[in-house]
């Protein structure tokens, strides 16, 4: 089995089915308590299986049948097909034994395996089965590979008394149901086709539209009008996204969409409020962001045991695909606290927390924009020269670049918050210069000069200067305001809610255009 190729895989299908077979037998003996071998193959093979492909079924007078050449044995059809009769399937002078060696089994005890020309003899006498199936027409389909090495057609080709006809090139439509219905739906709208050849291809589709099962469910569901987009005209609402006259409120993460990320995005999640319901990862996030605010604050101390038994009372309430993805995350939540721990009781050059998850609403000026800026912060902390420094706990799997960190747009946000007074309560009214901000990855270790794995991964952004946070402010102001929300196409399309709505990628493509 661990050769690969043919024989590794039919050594696989072996194995398989010598496990199926010693897990009947062991059902067998739990259920009748030992009968005995041959009590046994008796019952299996007084079994119907119904996942058995070869079982012959109830049979639709005008349907297509699929078979095998064996199972055609005895049958007729007007028009039969026998498709793939390429050298080495036709014939295919491989042994036919397999691990158990089956066919071996015969009435006289066990025969000797078939020579290379009884096989080449066999193939043959199976090729005539299947071609003469046909009372009417026949059709013999193979492919040939333009290198000697490539696929070939079968030899008993040449037996059909029919030179074979080579078709070169890509046939103009897959041959399949769903390419089918593409093309009459394209034709039917088409202005460029013929009245006659649109009423024709529109009777087709009614005709598949119309075709059910045995239970009445549609065979060719996308035949019908019903499902097919694009049919009514765009709609269009009189009342604007944001009045013009009142500030865009945005918060720190929604600027970073307009601005960087994808506007289209933001628009089908904040606006139109389509987003994916929360994962296990926001609650994961969410419980972290809770005990870390809770040791800032003084209402739990900083004690890992603590915190774990915290993390018990509230864990079971989070949904996890699995069991083993629950403890998996559980014991990331662990390791996250202990970086937390650490980073927390570390002497960060004499900064000190003075607030935890303060909540902040100032207006700024962007341009001819007014912008109202909402947000949280997660930790605020004086520095020895009496400044803001803002702290952002992070709980993803993935931290920006160093360059990003120096544009983060939601850092900066922080830092303006506090230039417009959103601290004052916080210093005693005084309004604090901003020193910076810094996020802290608590999923992710320091670099190995910074502490490693005991501790999280810091990115600091500096103290503000030039005016590239008030260019974000005015560029996603006034996509919020002129109502363009155009998809940009990026790394946060891998894991965007909205794959199938978005011109930009083929998912979308297919169903918007």
């Amino acid at each position: 089995a661990l050769r690969r190729g043919t024989a590794g895989r039919n050594a696989h299908r072996d194995l398989d089915a010598v496990c199926a077979l010693f897990d009947t037998a062991a059902r067998a003996e739990e259920r009748t308590g030992g009968r005995g071998a041959l009590n046994f193959l008796e019952e299996v093979d007084a079994q119907d299986i119904a996942a058995d492909t070869l079982t012959r079924r109830t049979v639709r007078p005008d349907a297509v049948r699929l078979m095998t050449a064996h199972r055609s044995k005895g049958l007729e059809w007007s028009l039969v097909v026998v498709a793939g009769v390429q050298e080495g399937l036709w014939p295919d002078l491989r042994r036919r034994g397999s691990l158990l060696e089956a066919d071996r089994i015969g009435r006289d005890g066990l025969a000797e395996p078939l020579t290379p020309g009884a096989l080449l003899a066999e193939e043959r006498r199976l090729f005539y089965v299947a071609a003469t199936r046909a009372r009417d027409r026949l059709v013999v389909t193979a492919v040939k590979a333009p290198a000697d090495d490539g696929d070939q057609p079968s030899r008993f080709l040449s037996e059909l008394g029919e030179e074979p006809k080579d078709v070169t090139g890509r046939p103009r439509r897959p041959l399949a149901v769903a390419a089918l219905v593409a093309e009459l739906r394209a034709t039917t709208v088409d202005p460029e086709a013929s009245d006659a050849l649109r009423d024709a291809a529109a009777r087709r589709l009614a005709r598949l539209a119309a075709l059910t099962d045995d239970e009445g469910q549609p065979l060719v569901p996308a035949a019908h009008p019903y499902r097919w987009w694009g049919l009514n005209e765009p709609t269009r609402s009189a009342v604007p996204l944001r009045d013009r006259d009142h500030p865009v409120v945005l918060s720190g993460s929604a600027l970073d969409q307009l601005a960087n990320t994808c506007a289209l995005q933001w628009f089908l999640g904040r606006e139109v409020k389509a987003d994916a319901p929360a994962t296990a990862a926001q609650g994961f996030g969410n419980v972290v962001h809770v005990l870390a605010d809770e040791v800032a604050s003084g209402r739990t101390p900083a004690d890992l045991a603590v915190l774990m038994e915290r993390l018990d009372s509230v864990w079971d309430a989070l949904a996890f695909d699995a069991p083993w993805k629950s403890e998996q995350e559980k014991n990331n939540a662990r390791v996250a606290l202990e970086r937390f721990l650490r980073w927390h009781t570390l002497d960060r050059t004499g900064r000190t927390p003075v607030a935890t998850e303060h909540d902040f609403d100032v207006t700024l000026e962007a341009g001819e924009y007014e912008v109202r800026i909402r947000g949280s912060m997660d930790r605020v902390e004086q520095d020895e020269a009496g400044r803001a420094y803002v702290v952002d706990f992070k709980t993803g799997k993935q931290a920006p670049t160093a360059s990003e960190v120096a544009a983060h747009p939601q850092l900066a946000v922080y830092q303006l918050a506090v230039e417009r007074g959103a601290l004052d309560e916080v210093f005693a009214g005084e309004r604090p210069a901003p020193g910076g901000a810094e996020l802290v990855h608590l999923r992710q270790a320091a670099p190995k000069r910074e502490g490693g794995e005991a501790y999280p991964k810091v990115q600091a952004q500096e103290p503000l200067a030039g005016e590239w946070v008030g260019d974000l402010l005015a560029t996603a102001a006034g996509r919020v305001l002129d109502e363009h929300f155009t998809p940009s196409p990026g790394q946060h399309c891998t894991n965007c809610t909205f794959r199938t709505s978005c011109s930009a990628l083929p998912e979308g493509r297919q169903v918007l255009e």
